[in-house]
């Protein structure tokens, strides 16, 4: 424990110093892998201090204050790229929020129910909690990704100001409806529960553990802060050496936007294996659905209003190919969650369609 408190602390301090000394200057080879490290470090002790903190202040604030550190580093990831990569990053905004879905509905969420069933031969889960936070990923993901393609009123699968800022404030609405659902009124419905041949949970399994102290939840604060300021600053001078990696490799531009999504949900596809292995596939569940929408119902709000300062389109609307990965996502992940329950086999779907996914954005 003490070693994982240690390099939460010391990593957002280094990152800082690595920062200071490479601002204004393009970093060699050596200081740029360097700063890749200490970039996906930052990423993780940023989460595990938003969690402290949200740990402190409990629910509905402390979900919030998660995803929106979450969101920060989604965001700041995304504008530092469309800023230094002008027209030809108009599609990156629309590409990492669509690897996120994907990533999360299909490879955390398989992940999970693979990892479980191979423990427990089936998983159990609720099928009311799941389902509605499948109903508003498609929700926040149709507002957002899937409506720019069919409306009229602006060309290139573009938004006109006022589309926009509906699908802003309406995304923003939809996440807090959610994360009030979740949280206060229907609390019971995102509960773990235990699976076949699994002793019933632990009491304390299914209350709250133990709030950090105020002191502690204050140098997590200001940890985070570092974490973030750590995080926004090395995205940019990292931006150029992430776009020349992918081009060298012969992958198409829109793959950067895979690569920031790995980047922001890797804390939460580690919790949610872990969560997997100990029989608590609802909780799995809840990060990889959770993680979506605020993914989408967050990110989409910010760039909204990052739209007024940032040069040259912001491109939403999804692709053919795009939007028939979609549509078959949605349909069977609702045949996964309906029942409440599913085996090896609907995980091991999931994780085609992901690596279908990876394979058609690295082959268009």
């Amino acid at each position: 424990m003490l070693k994982r408190v240690s390099w939460t602390v010391l990593l957002p301090v280094v990152a800082l110093a690595a920062l200071a000394v490479s601002w204004g200057d393009e970093p060699g080879p050596v200081l740029a892998a360097v700063e890749a490290i200490l970039l996906t470090g930052s990423v993780l002790a940023a989460v595990h201090h938003a969690e402290v903190v949200a740990a402190r202040v409990g629910e509905p604030f402390g979900s919030l204050l998660l995803a929106a550190a979450v969101t920060v580093i989604e965001v700041a990831l995304i504008v530092t790229l469309m800023l230094s990569g002008g027209h030809e990053a108009a599609t990156l905004a629309r590409d990492t929020v669509f690897a996120a879905a994907m990533i999360t509905t299909n490879g955390i969420a398989g992940l999970s129910l693979l990892l479980g069933s191979r423990r427990y031969g089936e998983t159990l889960f609720n099928a009311e909690g799941c389902g509605a936070a499948l109903a508003t990923v498609t929700t926040l993901a149709t507002l957002s990704l899937v409506l720019p393609a069919f409306t009229n009123s602006h060309h290139d699968n573009e938004f006109t100001p006022g589309q926009l800022a509906f699908a802003a404030v309406a995304s923003l609405l939809v996440y807090l409806l959610f994360v009030f659902t979740q949280t206060v009124r229907h609390r019971h419905f995102f509960l773990p529960i235990a699976q076949k041949g699994q002793k019933a949970l632990p009491e304390e399994d299914e209350s709250p553990a133990e709030p950090p102290t105020t002191r502690s939840a204050l140098i997590s604060l200001a940890l985070l802060f570092a974490a973030l300021v750590a995080v926004v600053g090395l995205a940019k001078t990292e931006s150029p050496v992430i776009e020349r990696a992918v081009a060298a490799v012969g992958f198409p531009q829109t793959f950067v936007g895979v690569i920031i999504a790995l980047l922001v949900l890797l804390p939460e596809t580690l919790a949610a294996a872990r969560a997997a292995r100990r029989g608590r596939i609802q909780v799995s569940l809840n990060l990889a659905y959770g993680s979506a929408m605020a993914s989408i119902g967050l990110t989409i709000p910010v760039l909204a209003l990052a739209s007024v300062w940032l040069k040259g389109p912001l491109i939403l609307g999804l692709g053919p190919t795009q939007l028939v990965l979609l549509a078959l996502t949605v349909v069977i992940t609702t045949l996964t969650v309906v029942p409440g329950r599913a085996t090896r086999l609907q995980g091991e779907l999931h994780l085609v369609l992901l690596a279908a996914y990876i394979f058609l954005a690295i082959n268009p």
